[in-house]
């Protein structure tokens, strides 16, 4: 898969913008909150991760990590009944595609594929989409690859934004996340990592880096 988008962008000139998924084009935390509730869970922000936050609601116990790892996997194999897209994306990026190639770049095993595309296609974010558990940098450099275009790299994990910055330095990496709470509790971003607060902002960002006129 991942060979065939890069394929397929070989021959654009246009500027890339590559997005996160998770917390970025589609909320997470709200709705994974939602499933745990279902489940009989909760995810209190205690701090800015999930293993130790999770308690079941009967007793306040905190839940194992195979628990968690085991919920997180049903809640992946069913988020078509769970996630929405966060605040802002479809026109921030449906503007942004007037100039630019969109990919999403998802850090979720692949076998999570369809069940993500087919609720991005859904929303009507119909854009190319990479899931894979690599590091990220590699695969955003293999998409910039010879072309020379400017790049937008948005996550809200910080290792992903290192990694990107080792790999494909030119790009600006934009730090967004759709949970205010856990936004708030999250490790400040390294030097040089832009923060937006939304995507109304991070387009503005992104635009001014690529050279592109306001929207």
């Amino acid at each position: 898969m991942t060979a065939a988008i890069i394929e397929l962008l070989a021959a654009s000139r246009r500027p890339l913008v590559v997005c996160d998924v998770d917390e970025v084009v589609l909320e997470f935390l709200d709705p994974f909150d939602r499933y745990l509730n279902s489940v009989g869970h909760r995810l209190h922000p205690d701090s800015f991760r999930l293993h130790g936050n999770i308690r079941s609601i009967a007793e306040s116990i905190v839940a194992e990590d195979a628990e968690v790892e085991r919920m997180q996997e049903e809640f992946f194999t069913t988020q078509d009944r769970w996630q929405t897209p966060a605040a802002g994306v479809d026109a921030a990026l449906r503007s942004l595609s007037e100039d630019a190639d969109i990919v999403f770049l998802t850090a979720m095993p692949p076998r999570h594929h369809d069940v993500r595309r087919t609720l991005l296609d859904l929303h009507g974010l119909d854009f190319p989409m990479i899931a894979t558990e690599e590091p990220k940098g590699p695969v955003v450099a293999s998409l910039i690859a010879e072309r020379k275009v400017p790049a937008a790299f948005i996550d809200d994990i910080a290792y992903n934004h290192r990694s990107v910055r080792t790999h494909a330095p030119d790009c600006i990496l934009i730090h967004l996340m759709a949970n205010k709470v856990f936004r708030a509790m999250a490790p400040r971003p390294d030097a040089g990592i832009v923060v937006a607060e939304d995507w109304m902002q991070a387009e503005l960002l992104i635009r001014h880096h690529l050279g592109l006129s306001p929207g």
